[in-house]
């Protein structure tokens, strides 16, 4: 009698960042014996004209998923949460969603918006954004390894600005099994933040990291992405 595989992640980062940014997490994840892909969202980095935003993250996430056989559990990260909430309801091998010090938003709202800061007239979205962090060591990696911390900073690339204020139109947390992991340390997104927006999750955990706790502490997140997957499958 076949049996249903595993289920793999779909690790989606966040504003500024780019895919490797995942690698100590995926090495813990394989050690755990689970599988792990990643998606380049095209809001980050070199841009062409228009700069690319929410939708066009969304469908990149939607294409990588088509490309991925059995239950996948998508996992966003800060920025990356809002992508995954337009695009994962569409996808019937989502089984889970984690959303990993990440924006949690409802049909209609931006990450702008979420933050209050929704323009009172037209704005230009073409163009990219600087990572806005005085000190992203800080700010993004306080508690990240010295070596580590360096290279990320490093690593950082521009962002769209309109990929900041794109609303989403659909909310896959409404159909889809979602768990929220407040990291309790966080500078970048403060926690009082994610606890409220953590609301909208069936499933609350907390990591006492900073913001990328997927560099600072990826064998703890590795095991509890396990767990989470693990009821998913069993539920």
């Amino acid at each position: 009698m076949p049996t249903t595989p595993p289920p793999c992640f779909l690790l989606v980062h966040g504003a500024w960042h780019r895919p490797a940014c995942w690698k100590p997490l995926q090495d813990a994840l394989a050690a755990e014996g689970l599988r792990s892909h990643t998606v380049a969202l095209p809001s980050s980095g070199p841009q062409g004209t228009p700069a690319a935003g929410v939708y066009d993250d969304a469908e990149a996430i939607s294409a990588r998923l088509r490309e991925i056989d059995g239950p996948v559990v998508v996992v966003g990260h800060s920025y990356g949460g809002i992508p995954v909430t337009e695009a994962a309801a569409a996808h019937p091998g989502v089984v889970h969603l984690v959303y990993l010090a990440a924006y949690m938003p409802a049909e209609g709202e931006s990450l702008g918006g979420l933050h209050g800061r929704e323009p009172s007239k037209p704005v230009d979205l073409d163009g990219v954004q600087p990572p806005i962090f005085e000190d992203p060591r800080t700010s993004l990696y306080t508690d990240v390894p010295d070596d580590l911390a360096e290279r990320a900073v490093g690593e950082l690339v521009e962002q769209s600005r309109r990929s900041f204020q794109e609303p989403v139109t659909r909310a896959a947390w409404r159909t889809v099994p979602a768990a929220y992991v407040i990291c309790e340390g966080d500078q970048a997104l403060q926690p009082a933040m994610q606890t409220k927006m953590s609301a909208n999750a069936a499933h609350v955990e907390r990591l006492g990291t900073g913001h990328s706790a997927f560099l600072s502490a990826p064998a703890e997140l590795a095991a509890l992405l396990g767990r989470i997957a693990s009821r998913a499958t069993a539920s």
